[in-house]
């Protein structure tokens, strides 16, 4: 299935409906008084979080999405249906904007989330609420308020525990599918991976889930490489794995690709400059073992203030074991605080 993380949706709640003028006509009652009903409720547009749903595909096809207007007021004081509301599944870790307004509306993020976007128009009031002492038989009536019309843009932010971080050909996708039953697209040029993808990292039985985000370069902050779709997806993980290639045909050092991520994510968002990181040298077993230990050791050196800092080579399957164990750690410490 296509992984589609934006789209922009038309939804348009119900009419209310109209009072009703209507006056009491029964045998030997040749006068009777106002009996007009209320217009009922349009119905409400809703979104609703469901982990059912995985991405935001089905909106390329359906862009129009409108409730029920309420039915009219009627004679015999009978009050109009209320129209049937429109609930709309997402993704969990939905967001929406009002494009018009320019502002966020609301976060879908757990299942069973629901976000009013569209409220219906309030039904009219029949001529039987207009009675009283001075007038007995009003010929008065108001309409059903008016439908609410919006244009949303739905933007899918990832919900995962880890996320991979790196410049394109970091080792990410690689990483993924050594740790998790995910299988993205591998291979040796820059932007293989051009949507983001989700895996389940087994720790006996229990688990977690980790995303590899999109390689990301230099001016992602401001949409180089599509940098600014894949950097939202990293604002809702809870620790962020930055992975530095030690591959020797690599342009630019570790650590100048290090400080580059980490200006990008300032630029984008500077609460994740306070995120929990690991840094990941891949790709050691490209290394003769005595120039490893020298660029280790000077990394070490560089990145001290950083924290722990771990060296694989997903190829050989060599170092996997303690960055998972390290990593489970630290979920587990996060989930408690964020539970708190």
């Amino acid at each position: 299935m296509q992984f589609v993380d934006e789209a922009t949706i038309r939804v348009q709640s119900g009419a209310g409906g109209n009072g009703c003028i209507s006056f009491r006509r029964e045998k030997f009652v040749p006068m009777g008084g106002p009996d007009g009903g209320n217009g009922g409720r349009g119905g409400d547009v809703v979104l609703v979080a469901t982990t059912r749903r995985s991405s935001l595909l089905e909106f390329r096809g359906q862009v129009h999405w409108r409730a029920q207007d309420g039915g009219h007021g009627l004679g015999k004081q009978m009050t109009g249906a209320r129209g049937a509301p429109v609930e709309i599944p997402v993704p969990v870790g939905t967001r929406v904007y009002d494009v018009d307004l320019d502002r966020v509306l609301g976060d879908l993020v757990s299942d069973g989330d629901r976000l009013v976007v569209a409220s219906g128009g309030d039904g009219g009031l029949g001529n039987m609420v207009y009675k009283s002492s001075t007038n007995r038989a009003p010929r008065k009536s108001k309409p059903g308020g008016e439908p609410e019309l919006r244009h949303l843009r739905l933007e899918l932010m990832l919900m995962a525990d880890v996320g991979l971080l790196g410049y394109p050909n970091a080792g990410k996708s690689t990483l993924i599918s050594k740790l998790s039953s995910a299988r993205p697209k591998i291979a040796d040029y820059p932007f293989t991976t051009l949507v983001p993808s989700l895996g389940v990292v087994r720790v006996g039985y229990e688990s977690f889930v980790i995303a590899d985000i999109p390689g990301l370069i230099e001016g992602a902050a401001d949409g180089v490489g599509l940098g600014h779709r894949f950097l939202r997806h990293v604002s809702r993980t809870r620790l962020l794995l930055h992975l530095l290639s030690l591959a020797p045909d690599e342009e630019l050092s570790p650590l100048v690709r290090y400080q580059n991520l980490r200006t990008e994510l300032r630029r984008f968002d500077q609460s994740l400059l306070r995120r929990p990181e690991v840094i990941v040298l891949t790709k050691t077993d490209l290394l003769p073992p005595e120039v490893l230990g020298e660029v280790v050791a000077e990394l070490r050196a560089e990145l001290s203030d950083v924290g722990e800092l771990f060296c694989i080579s997903s190829h050989a399957e060599e170092g996997l074991r303690p960055l998972v164990t390290h990593c489970w750690d630290e979920v587990c410490r996060l989930r408690g605080l964020g539970e708190e």
